[in-house]
């Protein structure tokens, strides 16, 4: 989503100088309250007005990476609660999966194996007997 134009910006706040409501210059031009509130909160509050420029995130990893790895190599099976807790980490979970998934790892649970031979894994394709719909056994 692109920053609204400078233009736009100083033409809403002329008119919010102006006298008009919040909730109108919104509606004249197609913007939210919210919006327009934010503008006027921070041109009183630090005086500019001009859009500002997306910082990247820094890495949350960068100090604990070669541990994770270590830790996930040891035990590949450890849930994710269990990384944080071993690294005595201070990170979401949510946070601990992106460096997991950054670093290229996977925390398994089950390894692929093959299927059961003593039951369906996946409900049977197709379509259903009259039998079966209805809950009737075939033998009566």
């Amino acid at each position: 989503m692109r920053a609204y134009s400078m233009d736009l910006r100083v033409r809403v706040l002329k008119d919010c100088d102006g006298g008009m409501a919040t909730a109108a210059v919104a509606a004249k031009y197609s913007v939210s309250p919210a919006w327009v509130r934010r503008l006027k909160q921070r041109r009183k509050s630090t005086g500019e007005v001009a859009p500002r420029v997306a910082q990247p995130r820094p890495r949350a990893s960068v100090g604990w990476a070669d541990r994770l790895r270590t830790a996930v190599a040891t035990t590949p099976d450890a849930t994710l609660a269990e990384l944080k807790a071993r690294l005595a980490l201070t990170v979401s979970l949510a946070t601990l999966w992106r460096a997991v998934r950054d670093l290229g790892l996977t925390v398994k649970k089950k390894s692929s194996g093959r299927p059961s031979k003593t039951g369906r894994t996946w409900p049977r394709s197709g379509r259903r007997s009259a039998t079966v719909k209805r809950g009737l056994t075939p033998g009566g």
